[in-house]
């Protein structure tokens, strides 16, 4: 069903919000924060201005609600990534994967998480970095059971990979070069996993074993004399 519904037509609220969301979105992501208005929005809701602030009481406050849902739509494609297999190699594939899928197939929702024109204002930036902070907080915990790295050193390396997940994605999507989306997520987990690799698994230390005891000696009976 078309965004421009019947201005007469009801709907159920959660629907309604989620058509509202929608409409914002298009507009936010294609137009930015301070030149989309609440009457564009409505309008490619097809509802009212009243309708609309029935919903959200004000811009920011839709804006900030549309960044929430884009941002648990990431995290969500992320945490399946990394619940997807316990084969590191297909994880870090998979996490890249997502990446690329999020940024060419979510209708621009990358821009108001990567390139948002509304990171000065305090309750933008939070979920940003709610979001980023989420997804390493996710990829440290595999990367510190894995390798048994102290949390620190493991959240270091999550918060690496997500900047190459993120830039390369980017970069991808507004390149002018022919890479696919399949062989550019192929080349950068690989890349990805030529580093990760390199910390394998320390199996847990135990105490050192006994030292074997030393054989038994046995002085040779001396041998009777004979005559």
């Amino acid at each position: 069903m078309s965004l421009m519904t019947d201005r007469a037509g009801r709907l159920p609220r959660p629907e309604r919000r989620a058509q509202l969301l929608e409409a914002a979105r298009e507009a936010f992501v294609s137009m930015g924060y301070h030149a989309a208005g609440m009457d564009t929005i409505a309008e490619l809701a097809g509802v009212s201005k009243p309708v609309l602030y029935q919903h959200f009481p004000g811009k920011l406050e839709l804006y900030l609600a549309v960044l929430d849902q884009s941002s648990d739509t990431l995290i969500d494609r992320v945490r399946s990534a990394l619940e997807s297999t316990h084969d590191n190699r297909k994880r870090v594939r998979a996490t890249f994967e997502a990446y690329f899928d999020f940024v060419a197939h979510e209708a621009g929702a990358f821009r108001l998480i990567f390139e948002s024109d509304l990171t000065n204002v305090p309750e933008a930036a939070s979920r940003v970095q709610r979001t980023n902070e989420t997804c390493a907080h996710m990829i440290a915990e595999v990367i510190r059971e894995d390798t048994e790295l102290d949390e620190d050193q493991a959240m270091m390396l999550a918060v690496g990979l997500l900047g190459m997940a993120q830039t390369s994605a980017r970069h991808w999507l507004h390149s002018p070069a022919s890479i696919s989306q399949d062989d550019a997520a192929r080349a950068m987990s690989a890349l990805a996993w030529r580093g990760i690799s390199g910390f394998p698994l320390i199996p847990p230390t135990s105490a050192e074993p006994a030292a074997p005891p030393a054989a038994a000696t046995t002085k040779p009976k001396p041998r009777k004399r004979t005559r």
